[in-house]
């Protein structure tokens, strides 16, 4: 296998301790410039020693035993290195000393650490989650091979060096069934993957210290897009003649209603139809995303909705409350229903759902605190997202704001009456 890595030995004398014009017989390995010495635990006369050959003088007394030993810790070490290489293992010079004199004990590594990850993650994450990790995990094989020149490394040789290297391999790196490099956000995503791996690692005792500590991430701000109140009555009152169109458009404006993701509405049934707390029909699901639960109350538009659809052929026959489609032509079919709508924004299922964060409840006066809820958020921050994007209803307060103060400039007395 070819490799770029650098190797060399040095036998040498400690000339620092000298006594009794005797000193400690060294060897010293050095890998790409990096070192590392230890102590051959033999005495040697400093006036018998040849400083170039790195051998006793050939008329020195046991010349013959101490060159032949020499000999053989350099073919020893030598050895290694090449075992190293072939098992395809990241090669340092403190590996060769360590495999030398006996005390490299196993350690975890990288691919361990995936492996055990996967296993113990099947139960616990969902199928979209692990395919995520899996295109982190194979982007790190290919970081280790073109960086490294290894499939793995240990987890004691990870630190903030490969974690900074391997954001810059990702940023550098294109993948080969896309037009354009990877973008900082999913960047930044596969880095978040890897460190809750590493963090795992930690947790077990797997390493000593956490290669992240000083490492911290950079997010890009993006607005989330989603349709205004006129936009979303445009898809309202759209009817085509073709089939396909109608029910997309159905299922689209649903999520609006709902704030239900595209794969738990595809898996909705009659049993997730449920009187709530008020004595009104909810929906009440688990995000198979996240597993958070959902209780969203049935508005009028949704429940229209619900009524259409029940004797469906397509949807009896799966037993859910929607006829399934695939994500793909859902998304698909929504960039014809815009272009005939006139709506310019690159519209998918998913908007649907920022509709409902947005124009549905927000800008209506419902508390971020209860749209959190509605969404199936684990923390009220991911719902503040939404929260910055709403100018119009930030416009709206402003002017009551500027209206009230306005009051108090035209009738100051009566202000001051009021408070007294």
């Amino acid at each position: 296998m070819k490799t770029s890595k650098t190797f060399s030995t040095l036998i040498w004398l400690n000339t620092s301790r000298v006594k009794n014009n005797q000193t400690e017989l060294f060897a010293r390995i050095t890998v790409n410039q990096k070192r590392a010495n230890f102590s051959l635990k033999r005495k040697i006369n400093i006036n018998s020693w040849d400083k170039n050959k790195g051998h006793l003088k050939r008329n020195s007394p046991d010349a013959q035993i101490v060159n032949q030993y020499i000999d053989q810790v350099k073919a020893k070490l030598f050895k290694i290195f090449v075992k190293l290489q072939t098992q395809d293992k990241n090669i340092t010079a403190q590996a060769i000393k360590e495999a030398y004199l006996g005390t490299d004990k196993k350690y975890p590594t990288l691919k361990e650490l995936i492996e055990y990850h996967n296993s113990k993650s099947k139960g616990k994450l969902n199928n979209a989650t692990l395919r995520h990790y899996a295109t982190t995990q194979n982007y790190l094989i290919k970081f280790l091979k073109k960086e490294y020149k290894t499939s793995d490394i240990l987890l004691k040789d990870l630190n903030y060096a490969f974690v900074i290297n391997f954001e810059l391999f990702l940023t550098s790196y294109t993948p080969k069934d896309h037009h354009k490099k990877i973008g900082n956000n999913t960047i930044m995503k596969h880095i978040q993957r890897l460190r809750k791996m590493v963090t795992m690692a930690y947790h077990l005792e797997w390493i000593d210290r956490d290669p992240f500590v000083r490492f911290k991430p950079t997010f890009e701000k993006h607005e989330r897009e989603f349709l205004t109140e006129n936009e979303l009555q445009n898809i309202e009152n759209f009817n085509s003649d073709f089939e396909r169109l109608n029910l997309v458009k159905d299922l689209f404006v649903f999520s609006c209603y709902t704030g239900i993701a595209y794969i738990d509405v595809m898996k909705l049934t009659k049993e997730n139809l449920l009187i709530g707390i008020d004595g009104h029909k909810w929906i009440i699901t688990k995000r198979q995303k996240t597993g958070s639960p959902v209780k969203v109350p049935i508005l009028e538009q949704a429940q229209l909705l619900i009524n259409k659809y029940k004797n469906n052929i397509r949807a009896l026959h799966k037993g859910t409350l929607f006829p399934v489609i695939s994500n793909e032509k859902i998304n698909a079919y929504l960039k014809e229903i815009a272009t005939l709508c006139g709506i310019k924004k690159n519209l998918t299922f998913h908007m649907a759902r920022h509709t409902f964060a947005t124009t549905v409840t927000l800008t209506n006066g419902v508390p971020i605190e209860t749209v959190s809820k509605l969404l199936g958020h684990k923390k009220l921050a991911t719902t503040q997202i939404y929260a910055h994007v709403i100018e119009r209803k930030v416009s709206q307060d402003m002017a009551a704001l500027r209206a009230v103060l306005d009051n108090k400039k035209i009738n100051p007395q009566k202000t001051l009456k009021q408070a007294h």
